[in-house]
């Protein structure tokens, strides 16, 4: 088998119904032998006897994958054990993927050397954003609300981890340096995520390359529901929580230990003046931009205090 593609669900019956439409569409040269995986992540709706069906309907290409152990992470992990393929590729259940997607996303990791890859993506569909938003430029936030990811139109190394909706690596690179942190990663009643871009700096960071490659392209839905300011700042509270479970423990500084040391940097220092920068800003984007980064510093703070609460 030379592509095994993971695609990890939760309770997005009909949104899954039509990423499997277009995926099933997937255009790859007859000497690809490629599989798809959909894990079930505990569904309560109709999930299983939807992609059963499907699969029935597309024998020997669909697979459905069972695991009760609830998070994203966990889903993935599962996915990249039971796949067959030299190659794991991974997308969303809501996106619509190009025909030549995973073609163009998979075909750098065969030579060898490349250990990942990722593609872009892009908006299913053009929305009318409130005046707080923008999706790209300096104070974009394309990638909370659809994951969006766009390094441009010219094949490179990735400095930038690759976005779950759009990633692939050889299998291979799971055996000698590990899985998705399940830490990490969106579960029910939580926002925390990262486990794919902390995936992909471990590789970095362990000297592996990572290719970009801009003729791999989705297509990400931006919901209506993700268009408000709470959930917005939610996903940064959560994101700065995701921050802080990365950095490894450092070495006490006068035998005071350093974790006490960030909380007190963090919520004396830095955060008075990122509440300046937001209280001070006047243009509707770059205010509500540093909102988002004093969220993100009171997620950092609060993830410290929860796994090491400082005791009188």
């Amino acid at each position: 088998m030379n592509v095994s593609l993971v695609i990890c669900t939760y309770n997005r019956c009909a949104m899954l119904l039509k990423t499997l439409e277009s995926v099933a569409a997937s255009e790859l040269p007859p000497s690809v032998d490629w599989e798809v995986l959909v894990v079930d992540n505990n569904s309560a709706d109709q999930t299983r006897p939807a992609v059963e069906e499907f699969a029935a309907r597309h024998p020997g290409r669909f697979r459905y994958v069972f695991e009760s152990k609830q998070g994203l992470s966990n889903a993935r992990n599962a996915g990249i054990l039971a796949a067959r393929g030299e190659v794991v590729a991974f997308t969303d259940d809501d996106v619509i993927v190009d025909p030549a997607w995973l073609r163009n996303l998979t075909r750098c990791l065969f030579d060898g050397t490349s250990a990942g890859s990722g593609g872009r993506v892009l908006p299913l569909q053009s929305v009318v954003l409130p005046r707080w938003l923008s999706l790209n430029g300096p104070y974009g936030l394309g990638g909370v609300v659809a994951a969006l990811f766009d390094e441009g139109q010219e094949p490179k190394k990735l400095k930038e981890s690759p976005y779950g909706a759009n990633m692939a690596f050889r299998k291979e690179v799971f055996e000698r340096h590990g899985y998705f942190r399940t830490d990490l990663g969106r579960r029910p009643g939580s926002l925390i995520s990262n486990e794919d871009t902390e995936f992909g700096k471990r590789l970095t960071a362990a000297g592996e390359r990572l290719s970009y490659e801009p003729s791999a392209i989705v297509y990400h839905p931006i919901l209506e529901e993700r268009l408000n300011k709470k959930y917005v700042l939610e996903w940064f509270f959560h994101y700065g929580r995701a921050l802080t479970l990365q950095k490894p423990e450092r070495s006490a500084v006068l035998g005071i230990p350093r974790r006490y040391i960030s909380i007190f940097n963090l919520a004396l220092r830095l955060l008075p003046l990122k509440i300046a920068d937001w209280l001070v800003a006047v243009d509707p984007q770059r205010r509500f931009f540093c909102k988002c980064r004093v969220w993100q510093t009171a997620g950092e703070i609060a993830e410290l205090w929860r796994r090491n609460p400082v005791v009188a």
